[in-house]
């Protein structure tokens, strides 16, 4: 019969560890040396189904919230109303198969989309709320649609309007006046709605105390095309002449004079406005985030059609291509490999391309793994970075309870006497400080005097003077066992130092219980952070943790209408705790006498 030989290298312990041990023959000196105290405390840790399951789980979130955040980068200061509150989801293009190859017009919402076919039948996807479910019946033939926050408009073919989503804000109120002309184009912008006549008249509607977009009277009857975004609107005259609507004097104002009586095409993004002239040139004005300005020079003298999202710009070129620029946080500047597009929709983060056999493209923001919170920040991002935060606290805090903890109980349980007394009083006056009062107040008084990484750093280090005297403890007693055994007699005999002895022969015999204790820690290092963030007072927005991501749901509406806000956190900080105790009862039963089968 084939042997197996077992070594004692690390590589061995570590497949013994995880993998098992296969079945084998073994010699009697191999016997002894697979019970040795080691490798005995692994195989009935890997025995127990249970403590194997934490330790994996924990490895999995542990890998998860440190390399995931390379490839899904959090950017802090990014908010967004428009995005706010928006539940788990992947289909804010999932355009239908229906419009494929029959496409006529389409348009992006906030979160969802529309489009029409040729038959003039009405297509929704994305995140839709019930009343946008609600398409309108008994319609002409749909000859154009815009998707807007969270409600939709469309005109039919004898020019009619027809409305449906959101009702708040006057928005299905359409000015009288309309019923006698016929419509041109629909604009469903930000809690308004927008409309031009096919005789140059634009009419506004809906929550117009909040967003105000005044028409200059002596331009009613003249312009051709209309474009808004959330704070103002803008539109072509028929002679290519640019006006802004808007009723106080902003960086948009300042058109540039080489486009004006040229323009063919215009977009607005939220800080910036781009134009195409007639010999195709583009244009960009207004502010310079996310480098909307750096025009690509390859484009200039071939665009034809102008498109804009939230901050970025889509423009079509003659010879039926596209390119992007501007933010790209969700991909939605990142130029496609297209060809034969003969139309292009961008808003919000998304962009439509159609193709000369009507064949529809899509590139940008597909929808939130885990939904977003109520600025509009992507939890799955948010998750992963707060966890990284979360970890960190719970493991530098360990550290700094377990250094504390280990070299007072050593002393002490050594030394014992006069020194015992002093360290083991200290121990005592050290737990009775509360944590979470100490750490409020603390944050309360000089919270707001540091910065947030000094804050952080506060977090850790009181974690960690306040947490090891259980360690210390435990530490003492076991030295103390320890001290009066043959092997610490011999190494005294031999004239080895008091703290060599304490150190590399007393303290490698008792590290397996320093490390259940560290590892129970840990988990309750982690809860004390996520404690105090959940009651304000520890890691500040608009940095993440998992406590503070739960203190953003410590409301009654959160609780009832936006499950995911609260439950991927709370599942997180659940799992991640649970597992990391299930590691250390494992270990402690590991190491357990009674534990073993012989």
């Amino acid at each position: 019969m084939t042997k197996r030989t077992y070594g004692s290298t690390f590589s061995d312990v570590l497949k013994t560890f995880f993998l098992g041990r296969r079945n084998a023959t073994l010699s009697l000196l191999e016997e002894e040396q697979v019970q040795s105290p080691y490798r005995t405390v692994l195989r009935n840790f890997r025995e127990r189904w249970s403590s194997m399951l934490g330790l994996y789980v924990f490895l999995v979130i542990l890998l998860l919230v440190f390399i995931l955040p390379i490839f899904f980068p959090m950017d802090i200061q990014f908010q967004d109303p428009t995005q706010k509150n928006t539940k788990p989801s992947r289909s804010f293009m999932r355009v239908p198969n229906q419009l494929q190859g029959h496409v006529v017009d389409l348009d992006g919402g906030s979160v969802f989309g529309l489009g029409v076919d040729s038959s003039g039948t009405i297509h929704q996807w994305g995140t839709l709320s019930p009343k946008l479910l609600q398409t309108p019946k008994g319609t002409g033939k749909i000859v154009q649609v815009s998707a807007g926050l969270d409600h939709a408009l469309a005109v039919d073919e004898y020019g009619r309007i027809h409305t449906w989503g959101n009702d708040r804000f006057m928005l299905n109120a359409i000015p009288a006046e309309l019923n006698s002309q016929r419509v041109a184009q629909v604009l469903a912008g930000h809690q308004i709605s927008l409309a031009l006549t096919e005789q140059g008249f634009i009419h506004v509607w809906g929550n117009t105390n909040l967003i105000t977009i005044p028409v200059p009277s002596e331009y009613q009857g003249t312009f051709s095309k209309l474009v808004a975004n959330t704070t103002l609107g803008m539109a072509v005259t028929r002679g290519g002449e640019v006006v802004v609507l808007s009723s106080k004097e902003t960086s948009f104002s300042y058109i540039p004079q080489e486009i004006q009586f040229r323009t063919v095409d215009i977009a607005l993004t939220e800080r910036s406005a781009g134009a195409v002239t007639r010999d195709g040139h583009v244009l960009v004005w207004g502010g310079d985030d996310y480098g909307v300005q750096d025009i690509p020079q390859a484009i200039q003298g071939h665009a034809v059609q102008i498109s804009a999202g939230r901050g970025h710009f889509t423009v079509l070129l003659e010879d039926g291509t596209v390119v992007s620029w501007g933010r790209n946080n969700y991909k939605q500047a990142e130029s496609p490999r297209l060809k034969d597009i003969v139309s292009i929709s961008s808003s919000y983060f998304q962009n439509y391309a159609i193709d000369k056999d009507g064949r529809i493209h899509t590139w940008g923001l597909r929808g939130y793994l885990m939904g977003t919170d109520q600025y509009g920040r992507d939890l799955f991002t948010r998750l992963l970075s707060g966890g990284r935060v979360t970890l960190t606290i719970g493991a530098i805090a360990v550290i700094i309870s377990g250094f504390i903890g280990i070299m007072i109980g050593s002393l002490s349980g050594y030394y014992g006497g006069k020194t015992d007394m002093l360290l083991m009083r200290f121990a005592e006056v050290v737990n009775a400080i509360p944590f979470l009062p100490l750490a409020m107040i603390l944050s309360a008084i000089i919270g707001s005097k540091i910065s947030e990484t000094g804050r952080i750093s506060m977090i850790m280090v009181i974690l960690g003077l306040l947490s090891w005297p259980s360690l210390a403890r435990l530490v003492r007693g076991q030295v103390l066992a320890a001290r009066e055994q043959e092997f610490v007699t011999a190494a005294k005999a031999m004239g080895i130092t008091e703290m060599k002895i304490i150190f590399r022969h007393i303290l490698p015999n008792v590290i397996t219980v320093i490390l259940v204790n560290l590892t129970l820690s840990f988990a309750l290092c982690m809860l004390y952070e996520s404690s105090l963030s959940y009651l304000g007072f520890g890691v500040n927005e608009p940095n993440a943790t998992w406590g503070n991501m739960l203190y953003g749901c410590n409301d009654s509406t959160v609780m009832a209408q936006y499950w995911w806000r609260w439950v991927f956190p709370s599942v997180a900080l659940s799992l991640c705790t649970v597992s990391i105790n299930m590691v250390g009862d494992g270990m402690r039963e590991a190491i357990d006498p009674k534990s073993n089968d012989r």
